[in-house]
């Protein structure tokens, strides 16, 4: 996999494929020391690619490190209940990472986005222009410090309506919703231990699947997607 700096090299040496105001800021960040690299948001686009770990904030490339096996998991598991049930109601699109987010002063990728029909003119090529209508976060130990603080206020400041923020190692999964006020408010599962997403109408998580996910056709079905869901599970919306 090639480096920051020999992508860079490499689109530099291209004729035709930068304009002059994207290769003298390329130049610039390569000649920078790293803690002082600042690009805009369109030279970010142009460095980065699907293999590059980094989101842009205020003007900085900001790079983080490969998701473990359980972030995977989770995060696949989320990706195949939210995007059949959106199709599945018509609702709108479901994205996973990498893909960019752009808002007031940062490019983020969440884990998952959900942009709902009315939002869909927001979606550029590579990047969705504006906030998601849903934002899920999986922590991890060297992301805790971004997720519960920089993205949830910057979240929280662009009008995201639900913020979802999973922690792995603690087990624990907290469920934002911007109040009147413009501000989150945690809005926890209920005595089942089952949360009801307020901008997927119909849509329900028990928080233990995350933890153990039971295989994705029992979700499904008890969801209402496949067939009949089973007495145990509560019925959906």
């Amino acid at each position: 996999m090639a480096t920051p700096g020999e992508k860079a090299l490499a689109l530099l040496r291209e004729p035709g494929v930068l304009t002059d105001e994207l290769r003298r800021e390329l130049i610039e960040l390569l000649l920078a020391p790293p803690q002082e690299r600042r690009m805009s948001y369109e030279a970010f686009l142009e460095w980065a690619d699907e293999d590059t770990l980094a989101e842009w904030v205020d003007g900085k490339v900001v790079t983080y490190s490969p998701a473990s096996k359980r972030h995977q998991e989770i995060a696949a598991f989320l990706l195949v209940l939210t995007r059949l049930f959106v199709e599945h109601r018509d609702l709108g699109v479901v994205l996973s990472a990498p893909f960019q987010m752009k808002l007031s002063r940062s490019g983020r990728e969440p884990d998952l986005i959900f942009v709902a029909k009315a939002h869909l003119d927001r979606l550029k090529t590579t990047y969705l222009d504006g906030p998601a209508d849903l934002a899920v976060e999986i922590v991890s130990p060297e992301s805790v410090g971004r997720d519960r603080g920089e993205k949830f206020y910057e979240y929280e400041e662009a009008g995201i309506p639900e913020y979802w923020l999973i922690d792995p190692l603690t087990e624990r999964a907290e469920f934002y919703r911007l109040d009147d006020r413009g501000r989150y408010r945690l809005v926890p599962p209920d005595a089942e231990g089952v949360y009801r997403s307020a901008v997927l109408p119909g849509f329900w998580l028990k928080v233990a699947w995350l933890w153990h996910p039971p295989p994705v056709i029992e979700a499904l079905t008890a969801l209402g997607l496949l067939g009949s869901a089973p007495d145990s599970y509560p019925e959906g919306g």
